[in-house]
């Protein structure tokens, strides 16, 4: 009995980690999001875009689909190509424990609007200038296990700098 319950317990856990094998890993947890956030913004300002912040963690599936469905869906990324700066930024609620990280993780939620509150991922579009213009809970944009070509281009299109100024 012991050993059917240990290989079942394997098999979950064999299964749970392939739901997400297929998924490119797209946050980099070494790296500062705050610093991360800054550099992006210095991009944005020099070629006249917005910075879109996709804050999640590889640890989130939900964030590695959206990153995914991006990235393949031609008409959503060449529209996030031509007007935003788009960045992964970590954030990883366990692994925040020790100290330094603890502070980078909570100097960047300020700095984003608190857009934790929304679920992950949460998209957080910036003016040139690190100014929150918009937070996206991202829910609104699923359809079935994946997202909504139609609800993803419009919430895109809707804050590009171009809408914006008008």
């Amino acid at each position: 009995m012991k050993k059917m319950i240990v290989m079942l317990f394997a098999l979950f856990i064999a299964w749970t980690a392939n739901a997400q094998g297929g998924l490119k890993k797209v946050y980099n947890e070494d790296l500062n999001p705050v610093e991360q956030i800054d550099q992006a913004l210095q991009q944005a300002k020099t070629a006249g875009k917005f910075v879109a912040c996709q804050v999640g963690g590889n640890w989130c599936p939900w964030c590695l689909r959206f990153a995914d469905f991006i990235t393949n869906d031609s008409a959503v990324s060449q529209v996030i190509d031509e007007n935003f700066v788009y960045i992964h930024v970590n954030y990883n609620p366990r692994k925040s424990a020790e100290p330094a990280k603890a502070e980078q993780a909570k100097k960047m939620l300020k700095r984003l609007g608190q857009p934790a509150r929304f679920g992950f991922p949460v998209i957080v579009v910036l003016d040139a200038d690190g100014k929150v213009l918009h937070i996206q809970d991202s829910s609104f944009l699923e359809e079935g296990q994946g997202y909504n070509t139609k609800k993803v281009l419009r919430f895109f299109q809707n804050w590009t700098p171009k809408a914006v100024r008008q």
